[in-house]
This record gives C-alpha cells, sequence and structure tokens, in this order.
C-alpha cells in the first residue's frame, strides 16, 4: 500500500516538473521556421540554448494562424504540453489582414488568461506592420500588445523583428517570412524578455 502511494507521489511529482519546465511558444509562421529547416528556426535555436537546462521547448506555433484560430485551441494545447511558460507571438495574420483591432486584443487576452490560469507565466511578444490600413489602425494595432500585457500583467516584447526589420537581406523573396540568417537575431528579442521567466 505505502509503495503504491509512493510511486503514484513520484509520478505526480515527476510530471509537475515536467510541466514546470516546459516553455510552450504559441505562433505563427514567423515561429514556425515557414521555408527553412525546422532546425534553423528561433524556436529550434531556443531549444538548444536550453538543452543543459531543466527546460523543454514545445512549438505549437501553426502558419497562417491568427488570434482567432490561436484562442480556439489553446485550451486544448495548454492541456496536451501542461507548460510552466508560454511565449505568446500571435497577431500579424490579423494585421495583414486588417481584422478588427478590438477582436485582436479580446483573442490574445483569452489566450493570456486561459495561460495564467494554468498558473503558467506568459511572454507576450508584439509585432507591427506596414501601413496599409492608414496610420490609425497601424498605431492601434501596435498599441494592442502592450495593452494587453499591461492589463494581465504579463512580460512583453513589443516587436519580434526588432533586430530585423529594416534588413531587407534577412526576409525571403515574399518579404514576410525570414530567412535562416535572420532566426539567431529573434531569438535574441525573444530572450530578452524570456530570460528573467526562467529565473523565477
Amino acid at each position: 500500500m505505502l509503495r503504491g502511494f509512493l510511486a503514484a507521489l513520484a509520478l505526480a511529482w515527476s510530471a509537475a516538473s515536467a510541466a514546470a519546465g516546459t516553455i510552450l511558444v504559441y505562433g505563427d509562421s514567423l515561429s514556425a521556421a515557414y521555408g527553412i529547416s525546422q532546425k534553423d528556426g528561433w524556436v529550434s535555436l531556443l531549444g538548444e540554448r536550453l538543452k543543459r537546462s531543466d527546460y523543454i521547448v514545445v512549438n505549437a506555433s501553426i502558419s497562417g494562424e491568427t488570434t482567432s484560430g490561436g484562442a480556439a485551441r489553446i485550451d486544448d494545447t495548454l492541456g496536451r504540453y501542461r507548460p510552466g511558460v508560454v511565449v505568446i507571438a500571435l497577431g500579424g495574420n490579423d494585421g495583414l489582414r486588417g481584422l478588427p483591432v478590438a477582436a485582436m486584443k479580446a483573442n490574445l487576452a483569452r489566450i493570456v488568461r486561459a495561460a495564467q490560469g494554468r498558473k503558467a507565466r506568459v511572454l507576450l511578444v508584439g509585432m507591427r506592420i506596414p501601413p496599409n490600413y492608414g496610420q490609425r489602425y497601424t498605431q492601434e494595432f501596435f498599441q494592442a500588445f502592450a495593452e494587453v500585457a499591461r492589463e494581465h500583467r504579463t512580460a512583453y516584447v513589443p516587436f519580434l523583428l526588432d533586430r530585423i526589420a529594416s534588413r531587407r537581406e534577412l526576409f525571403q523573396p515574399d518579404q514576410i517570412h525570414l530567412t535562416a540568417e535572420a532566426q539567431p537575431l529573434v531569438l535574441e528579442t525573444v530572450w530578452e524578455g524570456l530570460e528573467p521567466l526562467l529565473k523565477k
């Protein structure tokens, strides 16, 4: 009886430790290594950086994903991986499609609340878009990420492409997706917000 109890306790402890040590990256094609080898993507590079740590990295990013799609699948994803840290890098496709900023904010907030409800620490990564839909939309879009981060008290990185946005040679021919050479720079941008969460 005692032996069975101790075995169950050890299993529960192991599961809890694994969950606390899982970093879930929840993004779109910019995090899914679209157009390049998976091993060259910034998420895989993050896994390599943390190989000797207590953390493992799970990439649940989907090319073409919007915040609406992310909000729809977040509960199942959190239940599957039980992460201790969640990096949310969605919103770019909302902006490219000119979707309502208010809806994007609501979807991001839904994802953040779901992660926080599972006791995960959250890093929200923002995005900028070209002024195709006018200056007002562009500004409201960019500010939305900061507002969600502030309202829900999450860690925040303002712009995923901060180090490379002006370097067109680091983009694929479509001028949207990134080359393999860009990925280490994207990782450094994310790392600025992520590293403090790993020390908590």
